[in-house]
């Protein structure tokens, strides 16, 4: 049975990934749960000829992939932390909020933006359904209400001066009542903004690795603006950021507030319809970069252990549980993977049963290579392990394509 596109209902019939069979990538495994089943669910991804919204043509259930453990804490991140500050400081400015204001995030996660609202005595409320992350952003003094936001639950929150969401979007199953319920909250003047990995700079960086079950959605501007108008809504304004990759972050409003139209967002909307997102072909072409990549990464894994050559790798976040998945490497290719968060050390990365030890790791089995899984963080990653390059230690990429530094 084909299944249909979760905004317009039109029949899925273009291809444009297919990653096989893999597991959650935060369904990180304890050693103690190795001789437990693990729960993989397919990985292909299908556009909709007309409303051109990417999205996983099978998905699991919201509540089987963001559960009270969920292992990602925003505030890992140094680089995402000022991202967040200088976003906070730039709205406050641009839409003149104060105490008398009202700021909504959906999925909050640890606080790591509102509590910049927070120190600057501007009203705020995060919504978050993980419970961990919840409670990290509690404990600095951030309210949140621990629930999974939509239509319904946006009837009975506080309205909104700004509603804003950085990464979500592509994380919910049904994306139509999530908007319903970001113009629900919304103030009649009130402003949303949403950031999202670019579905164009996907394509063009080769960035399949940034595929994964918990991303429902890849986005365009070219679909968003479709998915908005059918909510009531409308996209005023649009800033194309570098974050994971290349972003897009959108200015939307309800339908007939009097927020004017930027000429930015005629303009990307041109741009998405020259680069032809507007065709079948753009789609179904995009398999065969995949696969390119995949390869290339498999044959340097193979090379340096026949040269003999030590790899590990840094960062155990879903980009490289999905290149790992999608090549079949296993630990003997890749024995360790370094990551600063504590809740994953000790853990096994999901699939491919690679160890995640703590940084220091890296100090006592100095590596030949050192793979970056997480390259939109790269040079950030770089310059906290400039010790090992000193010591000869090469940095690995693999998106877009493979590249070997120092």
């Amino acid at each position: 049975m084909t299944q249909t596109c979760r905004h317009c209902n039109t029949p899925l019939t273009l291809e444009f990934l297919d990653l096989g069979h893999a597991p959650p990538s935060n369904a990180y495994v304890s050693p103690e749960g190795l001789s437990q089943p693990e729960l993989t669910f397919p990985l292909r991804i299908k556009a909709c000829p007309k409303c051109r919204l990417v999205q996983t043509e099978d998905f699991a259930e919201a509540d089987q992939l963001f559960t009270h453990d969920y292992a990602y804490f925003s505030s890992t991140s140094r680089s995402w932390l000022d991202h967040a500050a200088l976003y906070v400081d730039m709205i406050t400015k641009r839409l003149g909020l104060n105490a008398d204001s009202h700021v909504i995030e959906v999925a909050s996660n640890d606080g790591y933006l509102l509590k910049n609202f927070v120190a600057a005595g501007i009203p705020c409320l995060g919504v978050e359904p993980t419970e961990s992350t919840a409670k990290a952003a509690e404990e600095l003094g951030v309210p949140v209400l621990q629930a999974f936001f939509g239509e319904d639950m946006a009837r009975d929150l506080p309205k909104a001066d700004l509603v804003l969401g950085n990464n979500v979007y592509a994380h919910v199953p049904d994306i139509n009542d999530f908007t319903r319920g970001l113009r629900e909250v919304l103030k009649p003047q009130g402003v949303i903004t949403l950031e999202f990995p670019h579905l164009m700079r996907l394509v063009e960086f080769n960035q399949f690795d940034t595929v994964y079950h918990e991303h429902f959605s890849y986005l365009s501007l070219l679909a968003v603006e479709r998915i908005m108008t059918a909510a009531g809504c409308r996209v005023f304004d649009v800033e194309e950021l570098p974050t994971h990759g290349g972003s897009l972050r959108i200015y939307a409003c309800r339908a007939k507030a009097d927020h004017q139209d930027t000429p930015a967002v005629a303009a990307l909307r041109a741009e998405e319809e020259a680069r032809g997102m507007d065709t079948d072909a753009y789609y179904t072409a995009f398999q065969a970069k995949a696969e390119q990549v995949k390869n290339d990464f498999l044959r340097f894994l193979l090379q340096a252990r026949a040269e003999g050559k030590s790899v590990a790798a840094y960062g155990a976040a879903a980009k490289g549980n999905t290149l790992m998945n999608f090549g079949g490497v296993k630990p003997d290719l890749v024995p360790f993977v370094c990551d600063a968060a504590p809740s994953k050390q000790g853990m096994l990365m999901p699939g491919s049963h690679v160890p995640i030890l703590a940084p220091d790791a890296l100090r006592a089995n100095r590596p030949d290579y050192l793979v970056i899984f997480p390259w939109n963080i790269g040079p950030e990653i770089m310059a906290q392990n400039q010790a090992l390059a000193d010591a000869g230690t090469k940095f690995v990429t693999a998106v877009p394509e493979l590249r070997v530094l120092g």
